[in-house]
């Protein structure tokens, strides 16, 4: 009889360790994203092999384009503002008739072409379309060194451009005070869809399949081993590169982390978060930026989402207009580096446009999207990424391992506090309130993001964090 005990208590045992064994190890496998490997290209996948050569790019613009141009910039159609309105009901026109001004009178774009120019970029076929990027090599190397590889990803409204000040800090940081201790190679390619990435041709291209694609340029590049950078939706494509490929990811550096899986206790730090802090891993700097939560939380969503749910809906309408004025595409684009730079900026009649950025940089950013004609594919990323639902993707399901850090800029339109981005950046290896800036950190102060890059790979690098993952 006791034996018969020992035979059943043993298969329990058994039983148990099965699937305890069985739980540990799905439970490890679903912790990777798996790789997306689509066909965006026009019609049939081809039975060829894809040509992954990668060949040199130059940005171009022809006489045509830029009588066209000037064309529609002198018939422009303005309508009259409210009185004091400033930047409140959107882009004031008051203000947008003097950006047009500059722009047909003072702005030299074949000069700004130059400066695009000046860092060396290529095209290469992915997927079924071309994928064009920026590769910068540092200058020099001090001996015995090499050059660390750091794609960058930009957002919407923005693109490549809004890293053009940033990389010489990372590619050659002792010519500029940062020290020769990390010198990176750098990688800013355009989302598909965005600048002169060639917008998917199919329905369903969305974060992960972005990520899938630069994953696979990354490699074509010959970088086995990266870090990664990204805020707006370079944040999200970022993220879920980290999660396809924890092995081959390094660090993950965000200037933005949004977390979309919210629970019991995300509520209740919202509704206790102010009076009791501390129980829910607030410092005084997240209740500065939260609270009062309906304030800068629920109200600055609902007033500053209108074009996230026309992009997330129906975003070839409103691009239709967007992609025929120029007048309309910068409206639409200067209002977004207004309010996302600092809210505080609706209150002037210029929206504080040039207190950060020149004109220059601005209309610049402006053109990459009226050249290249990509407002409505870009808009389209909205769409793909969230007509499932939010919470509903795999890879919002899943956590990041990789070791991750954080730039918060005080003038991000939301918050998230470390306490949060926790639950899902389960490696936080470095988490800085930064002093000044917002949205656009790269191209607003690129010094600022540089000296966080750098303090977070040697980290990284100090403590090889990322053999650790």
């Amino acid at each position: 009889c006791s034996s018969l005990a020992g035979i059943m208590l043993l298969e329990v045992v058994l039983v148990l360790g099965t699937l305890l064994i069985y739980f540990w190890f799905s439970r490890k496998k679903e912790e990777t994203l798996p790789f997306k490997d689509g066909w965006w290209g026009k019609g049939q996948k081809p039975v060829t092999q894809e040509d992954t050569s990668v060949r040199p790019f130059k940005v171009e613009t022809t006489e045509e384009e830029l009588s066209d141009l000037f064309r529609r910039l002198d018939q422009a159609r303005f309508t009259e503002p409210l009185e004091n309105s400033c930047f409140h009901y959107g882009t004031n026109s008051v203000h947008l008739r003097k950006v047009v001004s500059y722009w047909k009178n003072q702005f030299n774009w074949k000069k700004q072409v130059e400066v695009l120019n000046k860092y060396p970029q290529f095209k290469t076929k992915i997927q079924g379309i071309d994928i064009h990027f920026v590769h910068v090599k540092p200058p020099r190397l001090p001996e015995g060194q090499a050059a660390k590889p750091l794609l960058m990803v930009h957002g919407w409204p923005g693109s490549f451009y809004e890293f053009y000040k940033i990389i010489p800090l990372l590619t050659d940081p002792a010519s500029h005070g940062l020290g020769d201790e990390h010198i990176f190679e750098v990688i800013c390619p355009s989302i598909p869809g965005y600048g002169f990435s060639e917008a998917p041709h199919k329905k369903d291209f969305n974060s992960v399949s972005a990520a899938s694609v630069f994953h696979e340029l990354m490699l074509r590049l010959g970088f086995n081993e990266f870090y990664t950078q990204g805020g707006d939706w370079g944040w999200l494509i970022c993220t879920n590169l980290a999660q396809i490929a924890p092995t081959h990811v390094k660090g993950l550096h965000l200037n933005m982390a949004s977390v979309s899986k919210l629970g019991l206790t995300h509520l209740l730090s919202v509704l206790l978060g102010q009076y009791f802090p501390g129980l829910f891993g607030f410092q005084d700097e997240d209740v500065r930026r939260m609270f009062p939560f309906l304030k800068k939380g629920l109200y600055r969503i609902l007033l500053e989402s209108g074009y996230f749910h026309i992009q997330a809906t129906k975003p070839d309408t409103v691009g239709c207009g967007l992609n025929d004025s120029p007048v309309g595409l910068a409206a639409y684009i200067l209002e977004k580096f207004s309010s996302w730079t600092d809210i505080e900026f609706q209150n002037l009649e210029d929206g504080g446009l040039e207190r950060k950025f020149s004109l220059d940089d601005l209309l610049t950013n402006v053109m990459i999207y009226w050249v290249s004609g990509c407002i409505v594919s870009s808009m389209r990323f909205y769409k793909e990424n969230l007509q499932k639902g939010i919470g509903t993707q795999k890879h919002e399901k899943l956590t990041v391992q990789v070791p991750t850090g954080i730039a918060s800029f005080p003038n991000e339109i939301l918050h998230t506090p470390q306490a949060w981005a926790k639950k899902k950046y389960t490696n936080i290896v470095s988490f800085h309130f930064m002093p000044r800036g917002g949205h656009f950190a790269a191209f607003e102060e690129p010094e600022l993001l540089a000296k966080d890059i750098l303090q977070f790979v040697g980290k990284v690098e100090k403590e090889q964090l990322w053999k650790k993952k």
